[in-house]
């Protein structure tokens, strides 16, 4: 009788062992009316660990043992042909290639907003669930990590601090781009043109120069942008939204970049870079950077379609728009006169409706442009930038001094 039960019993463990995937290996003995029943971990799993101290970490099946070895080695067999970053998977792969062509396969049911990922997606919900939700200021957040960065703009604290210069950064991987600028690296390459960027993202952004791509797009006017940030400073045309307001004259932007430009332009006249052909002075490095192609001649805009080149950027998208018909035309819809620059299309409306936000800090009077009012002020001031080569005679505006030289009213001898 006890016979039969220990076989019942052998019986019955063999086949738990086969119902949990040989998992297990079971020693059965029995003598007489005793047995035992040992259980021990089977030589053939796939979790085989050495004993140690270490945490272990449960792996299901040997694809995830696979790419578990492989993220611990640091082997990184797939590469991108775009940015020729690396990862251990070839999924990993597929998604990080879907930055560069602006693919969104996983979308948002409650904002719309879209994903290449369905865990960048899955995580995105958390906003909208408030999980991680800031107590200052009530602004949602999609991880942990996030609310523990923002949180940070509210106590000031900025852990991680350059060995170089000292600056100091709230996140670590701002501090990492940032110690490139010391050490001059710039491990992102175009594999288009060989230029280099210290961030991957910039690369991202330039390869979309080269493609065409604008996986932006507006919702409102189906307007497509390259980038995100530049969506969603258009959205605010929409919206009509000028969150930032220059304190000098109360005039309003839609980026902080645009009011810092103008600033620097209308407001300063401090001009700090200097033209290394021809000592002429600028307010921006940028200024000099374009300034400098009259001197050298050099066209860095190619044309996609043509041979053609071009100096400035503007003239470019010109000549996309009249040669090869790719663009929109700016229409004014009070004279039907057609531009290809949004700022002179701005200007051209506020023309007709007369609007002058320009407004002279000395006088009441104002205009609709910056440059009118700032060749208006020159009648408040006694300054003369502008001088005669042959009689030393100084003019406050540009033109005047060269009508005075075409006009040749001085006499070279004079300077005899």
């Amino acid at each position: 009788m006890v016979d039969c039960i220990d076989y019942i019993l052998f019986v019955l463990l063999l086949l738990i062992r086969l119902f949990i995937g040989q998992c297990l290996s079971v020693i059965f003995t029995g003598t007489g009316n005793s047995f035992e029943v040992k259980i021990e971990a089977d030589s053939s799993d796939v979790t085989d660990y050495v004993q140690d101290d270490k945490p272990r970490t449960n792996i299901g099946t040997k694809r995830s043992l696979k790419v578990h070895k492989s993220t611990n080695d640091g082997e990184k067999q797939y590469r991108c042909t775009v940015c020729d970053k690396r990862f251990t998977t070839k999924q990993y792969l597929t998604v990080h290639n879907r930055t560069h062509t602006g693919e969104h396969l996983y979308s948002c049911s409650q904002c719309e907003k879209s994903f290449s990922s369905p865990s960048n997606l899955y995580q995105h919900k958390n906003i909208h669930t408030g999980k991680y939700n800031c107590t200052e200021c009530g602004k949602c957040f999609e991880s942990s990590t996030d609310l523990a960065v923002h949180r940070r703009s509210h106590s000031g604290q900025k852990p991680f601090e350059c060995t170089v210069c000292s600056k100091r950064f709230t996140i670590s991987g701002n501090l990492v781009a940032h110690s490139r600028i010391h050490s001059g690296d710039k491990p992102y390459k175009c594999h288009v043109c060989d230029k280099a960027f210290t961030e991957s993202g910039s690369l991202n952004r330039h390869m979309r120069g080269h493609t065409g791509d604008k996986p932006y797009k507006c919702r409102v006017c189906d307007k497509a942008f390259s980038q995100s940030g530049n969506l969603n400073s258009h959205i605010r045309v929409h919206t009509g939204d000028k969150p930032y307001k220059c304190s000098l004259c109360n005039k309003s932007f839609s980026t902080s970049g645009h009011l810092q430009s103008h600033v620097q332009h209308v407001h300063s006249n401090r001009r700090p870079y200097q033209c290394p052909y021809c000592g002429k002075m600028f307010k921006t490095n940028y200024e000099v950077r374009r300034h400098v192609r009259v001197h050298t001649g050099a066209k860095p805009h190619p044309c996609r379609h043509c041979s053609d080149r071009f100096m400035w950027f503007s003239k470019l998208k010109r000549h996309l728009l009249e040669s090869h018909n790719e663009g929109t035309w700016l229409t004014c819809n009070i004279c039907q006169k057609k531009f290809s620059r949004s700022g002179h299309f701005k200007e051209h409306v506020r023309r007709h409706k007369g609007v002058k936000p320009y407004v002279c800090s000395e006088c009441p009077k104002c205009f609709c442009t910056a440059h009118e009012m700032k060749c208006h002020q020159l009648v408040h001031s006694d300054v003369r930038n502008f001088a005669c080569g042959f009689c030393a005679k100084s003019f406050k505006r540009k033109q005047h001094v060269l009508r005075h030289f075409k006009r040749r009213v001085c006499d070279p001898v004079e300077l005899f």
